[in-house]
This record gives structure tokens, C-alpha cells and sequence, in this order.
């Protein structure tokens, strides 16, 4: 059995948005202790936490996991015939510009994707049983029951095991482990955590849709000596000094003309976005024989990053609901198994609360107010 190691308090001490969970061991332990642990053993491996955890996440960051964020949209970066990637604009926040970028190849060191955070853990290749350990001390409380194959060990512990028995550091074979998270992990500063980077996945945030793009340009009543800023002046002077300039219905008809103007001769662009490839298309293609470099504004709404979502009591929940029907799953196996002094595992209470709670959260995530609101409160307003 391994040692049980006791957290302090301020371990725990967390609100809903100032929350200890911001990785999968930390919400793993939670539901472990949910469970039982470690009083009681909990049938169920690490690798499957991690699986019910991130079936949480991805549900959840379909329905409301997600943030709305505006993109600066520079037209030199659009390839004609092709479209423009989402993660150019995100990395053309943070540069001055991404094309000198691309030229120099030489990548922004602030959206580096190799953290250099690997650490070595030892596998152990066959069981070893706790009769080997128990002449020695150092060893023999940690690992009463001894090792069983598969088990993985940090580096200190390994190699205080072959120091005491250096017969078995055959058993072992090295593996070098990928930490699933941040935390314990210093990025060159916290001044280099880019809003737009997610450094759980090591890759940019995926934008789930746009809704709008607006194009710099000369145009508009904020813009003097256009066509709709004069007119608006003249309504102004009609209203404010008498008889002069046009009417508001004069405004109107040429506001219907200059839109008409627009999609007739397509001088307006419109896009199409593909959430799977990150592709934004325009028609017409900026990049033409006769465009001019354009900056634009791109207004869309971007998956959070998962330490984000973590937090979110729902994805507790609901990977505490999967983990129950695992875990009912595998005690259902042995269902039939007499335990000492007549007991019986009963898995089948387990899988009903599993089931019934995972029912619940589904509906509470797709329905209320707005799919991903259902524990919103209710609208301050009424129309009608």
C-alpha cells in the first residue's frame, strides 16, 4: 500500500472562482476521496479518472466552455484560393508583425509549443512480492504488499529502492513522462502566459465559431468627408438651424442605396469559418491583383483552456458520475464473490446513482435560459 500523504488545510480552502482544482491529479483526488479513498479501496485505475475527466471537459467545452474574443485580421496573411488559419491571428496579437515572423523562421519564443517539463519515471516490468522488502526498514511499510507489474515509481523512490536491493533495478525500465499539466512548472515568468495559448494541450485555443468581421476602412459617420458623414451633418442642420440640409428620409433612401451598392457589387465581404480545420474564408478574397493591405477586426468566441474548465463544478460532477459507473462495472464483475463475514460487493445502487446523476447534468448543461446555462440565473428583463 502506498503511503497516504496528508494535505494541510490551505489545500482545500478554494471558492467557485478561486478554485484549488486546476489540474487532473488534484480533481482526480477529489473524486477518489469523494468515493471513499482512502479508507475504503476504489476499484479503478488513474488512466480511467483521466478518460471520465476529459469526457467532462470536451462535453462541457461544447456547450459552454467558451469565452468571446476579438482577433485582429491583417490581410497579408490570407492565402488566396486557401484562407487564413485562426492561430496566425492569434499569434498576430502578440507580434508585431506575423508575416516578418514567418520570413525570419525563427518562431516567437512567447508561443514556443516545447516546455521543457519531462520527468522520468520508472515501470516495473514484473511483480515483486512485499516478502522481498521486509527485512528493510526503509522499505517495508511503503511496500507491504509489494510491487505489482506496471507500477510506476518517481526517480528518488527508485532509486532508493535499488540502493537497499540493487539485484531488482532489473525489473525496471525507464519511461519519460509528459506532465498532463502546468502546475509546478515555471514558463519563464507569468508575464508569458499568453490569454490565447492553451499550455495544457500545448497548442492555441480552437475558436468554436464567428459570429462577425468588420473591416477597417473610410467609411462611416465617423469618418469626415465621406458620403454618410455629410449627410449625417446635413440632417443635423436641418433639425437644429431650419431649412437647410436633408431630411431624415433623404438619409434613409441613400443608406438603402450604399448597402445595395455593396452586395451588388460585392465591395461588403462575406466568410465562411470551419471549426474543425480553423479556416477562415472570405469572398472576395482579400490578397487580389488589385487589393491594398487591410486590417480588420475578427469578433468570435474561443474554447476556454482546460485549467479553466476544471474548476467548473459541473465537470466534477459529471466525471465523478462516470466514475461511479466504472467503477460499478468492474465490481459487477465479481458480483457473485463472497466476501469474509458473508458481505457482497453491490454494484448495482452505484450504477444507479451514476446513471440518474448523469441524466441530471446532461439536461442541466443543455436546457435552462440558453444551451450551457441551465444554472444561470433567470433574465432581469421581460419582452412583451
Amino acid at each position: 500500500m502506498s503511503k497516504c500523504e496528508i494535505a494541510p488545510i490551505s489545500g482545500f480552502q478554494s471558492t467557485n472562482l478561486n478554485s484549488r482544482v486546476d489540474n487532473f491529479n488534484r480533481l482526480s483526488d477529489r473524486i477518489l476521496r469523494t468515493l471513499g479513498y482512502p479508507f475504503i479501496n476504489v476499484e479503478i485505475h488513474r488512466d480511467q479518472l483521466y478518460e471520465n475527466i476529459s469526457l467532462a471537459v470536451e462535453y462541457f467545452s461544447k456547450f459552454a466552455g467558451y469565452t468571446k474574443e476579438y482577433l485582429i485580421f491583417d490581410s497579408n496573411l490570407y492565402q488566396k484560393n486557401y484562407g487564413i488559419k485562426v492561430d496566425d491571428l492569434f499569434t498576430l496579437q502578440n507580434s508585431s508583425t506575423f508575416a516578418e515572423q514567418k520570413e525570419l523562421q525563427t518562431p516567437n519564443k512567447d508561443f514556443t509549443k516545447t516546455i521543457n517539463i519531462k520527468e522520468t519515471v520508472f515501470a516495473a516490468t514484473s511483480a515483486i512480492p512485499g516478502s522481498v522488502f521486509s527485512s528493510i526498514s526503509s522499505l517495508s511499510s511503503a511496500l507491504e504488499n509489494g510491487i505489482a507489474s506496471n507500477d510506476i515509481f518517481a526517480e528518488d523512490f527508485y532509486n532508493e529502492i535499488v540502493t537497499e536491493l540493487s539485484a531488482i533495478g532489473d525489473l525496471f525500465i525507464p519511461q519519460v513522462k509528459n506532465n498532463i499539466t502546468r502546475e509546478g512548472t515555471v514558463v519563464s515568468g507569468a508575464n508569458q502566459l499568453i490569454n490565447s495559448f492553451d499550455y495544457d494541450v500545448m497548442d492555441y485555443r480552437k475558436v468554436i465559431s464567428v459570429t462577425d468581421f468588420e473591416e477597417g476602412s473610410s467609411t462611416g459617420i465617423n469618418t469626415l468627408f465621406t458620403i454618410e458623414q455629410t449627410l449625417a451633418q446635413q440632417t443635423y442642420f436641418s433639425y437644429a438651424m431650419g431649412n437647410y440640409g436633408f431630411d431624415l428620409v433623404s438619409w434613409y433612401t441613400l443608406k438603402n442605396w450604399l448597402e445595395t451598392r455593396e452586395k451588388m457589387l460585392a465591395t461588403k465581404r462575406t466568410y465562411t469559418f470551419d471549426e474543425r480545420t480553423q479556416l477562415l474564408r472570405m469572398y472576395p478574397q482579400p490578397n487580389a491583383s488589385s487589393d491594398v493591405r487591410f486590417y480588420g477586426v475578427v469578433s468570435c468566441y474561443v474554447e476556454r483552456p482546460i485549467r479553466d474548465i476544471l474548476k467548473e463544478l459541473w465537470v466534477y460532477q459529471y466525471s465523478l458520475a462516470l466514475t461511479k459507473m466504472a467503477v460499478a462495472n468492474i465490481r459487477g464483475k465479481y458480483g457473485s464473490v463472497q466476501l469474509f463475514g458473508g458481505g457482497s460487493l453491490n454494484s448495482t445502487d452505484l450504477m444507479t446513482q451514476g446513471l440518474t446523476e448523469k441524466e441530471a447534468l446532461e439536461q442541466q448543461l443543455m436546457t435552462g435560459s440558453a444551451p450551457g446555462q441551465g444554472d444561470a440565473d433567470p433574465p432581469l428583463f421581460f419582452v412583451g
